[in-house]
């Protein structure tokens, strides 16, 4: 373990909050741009904290159920500025999309039937395919360094796919593989993992204002644990007991606390794959929103600073909207979506402030990295699913399932194929892929032209 280091970094408080709300209203373009984003704010330009500690840091939160980008800003607000510093680092991540989210969810609600509205939507629907698209190849080429891996994303994707398997039993699955793999030293599951390229260039931790030895308060202090566990437990789950007594576990906003408060502890593998478990729960199982409508909301989460993850602001804005009894819709979804925002992110600084003192001790431990390494291959499988199933809903009107002998198989309706909506994902998937055009422009570009054919046609 590194050396306590007794003498402050010197960064004001005042001045960390600033760049945190610098570094949350810049926090576009999923978890990859998001930690570029604080890499070189952090990093690069303010020389808070080195390469190395950066990517120590980030390796850990990968490890995590929930968005890693959030965590690692709670972890590095932390490292600098004990709790305080961690708390602000990680609301202020989710504050400007959680408000951005719901002004478009009033909207949304208000006015989705209106041409110019949906058009709106249309677009962004045909550019999320292209960017879902892109996050298979993106981390395809990251995992996928062997048979063993192309093995797992196949059979995650055989398993979600074809029979439904829940997304949490297949990351645990593969978790468990890979840990046994790791423990036995088979070199098929140590590839590594990370969003960056993982090298030690750059900034040296001792050149950085943190330095290279741990701040006092880093140091595992069990008391502390305790305490910080039981706050963060109080205040994550008091609600959801709170509404499971009055309301009864029928009551949608129960359903919404307890389903995003199940997702929170089993989400590992990164938005995307999260993303596939939500559409699956939410839209096959309670039924809250329509396959386009869960296109609608990634349109907004894409578009919107923060976390992907952010999207379950707008599933349950919309299930209280159609469902809650007794409340005004309007109010009901408001309430419904601060419910779910509330359940999804309380977790991730108790996950933080539990873990990270301790965090020194998975350095270099072979059976957890290759743990985290299956998980990355099974959650490619997982993306894939997500990327037909997005496909097939956006290009065709109408999608039948077929089932037998256990397995079930998506069948469009070739006769109601949508050409502008292929049209315009053919658009953004070469706008992506051949000419490397950022994220945010294809997005705001199909945006466009949806308005624009829904004034023509």
């Amino acid at each position: 373990m590194p050396p306590v280091t007794e003498t402050p970094h010197q960064v004001p408080f005042r001045e960390a909050v600033m760049v945190w709300l610098r570094i949350a209203m810049l926090s576009f373009g999923g978890p990859a741009g998001q930690i570029a984003v604080m890499h070189r704010i952090l990093v690069e330009e303010k020389q808070w904290i080195g390469e190395r500690r950066f990517l120590h840091a980030l390796n850990y939160c990968m490890m995590l159920p929930g968005p890693e980008a959030q965590q690692l800003a709670i972890y590095i607000g932390w490292l600098m500025h004990r709790t305080k510093g961690g708390l602000v680092a990680g609301c202020l991540f989710v504050l400007p999309g959680f408000i951005a989210i719901l002004a478009l969810s009033y909207l949304y609600a208000a006015l989705g039937n209106v041409g110019l509205v949906e058009g709106l939507f249309f677009g962004l629907k045909a550019a999320v395919l292209a960017v879902v698209l892109n996050a298979v190849v993106r981390i395809g080429k990251r995992a996928l360094k062997n048979r063993i891996m192309l093995g797992l994303a196949a059979a995650a994707f055989v398993a979600i796919f074809f029979f439904d398997v829940a997304f949490p039993l297949i990351i645990l699955s593969a978790a468990l593989l890979g840990y046994w793999g790791g423990k036995r030293g088979m070199m098929a599951f140590q590839v590594g993992g990370g969003h960056g390229n993982g090298n030690d260039q750059g900034l040296s931790d001792r050149d950085s204002l943190l330095g290279e030895g741990l701040p006092a308060h880093a140091q595992p202090n069990p008391g502390w644990s305790l305490r910080i566990s039981a706050i963060f437990l109080l205040l994550w789950l008091t609600p959801v007991a709170l509404l499971l007594i009055t309301l009864g576990g029928e009551n949608v906003f129960s359903q919404i606390a307890t389903f995003f408060s199940k997702m929170a502890v089993v989400t590992f593998g990164g938005a995307y794959a999260v993303l596939g478990y939500v559409t699956q729960e939410a839209v096959q199982n309670y039924a809250w929103l329509a396959p386009g409508e869960m296109l609608d909301g990634l349109g907004m989460a894409e578009t919107t600073p923060g976390p992907l993850i952010q999207v379950v602001q707008f599933v349950g804005f919309m299930a209280a909207y159609r469902e809650a009894i007794g409340l005004d819709p309007m109010l009901a979804a408001t309430l419904a979506a601060v419910l779910s925002t509330w359940v999804t992110f309380v977790p991730c600084f108790l996950w933080i402030f539990l873990g990270a003192p301790y965090v020194e001790r998975l350095r270099d431990n072979r059976a957890l990295s290759a743990a985290l390494s299956a998980i990355t291959a099974a959650v490619v499988g997982v993306i894939l699913n997500l990327a037909i199933w997005f496909g097939l809903h956006v290009i065709f009107a109408e999608v039948e399932e077929w089932r037998a002998l256990g397995a079930r198989l998506l069948i469009p309706d070739l006769a109601s194929l949508e050409p502008l909506a292929l049209l315009l994902s053919a658009a953004a998937m070469l706008a992506i892929f051949r000419y490397k055009v950022g994220m945010l422009t294809v997005l705001g570009g199909c945006a466009l032209l949806g308005v624009l054919f829904s004034l023509v046609f």
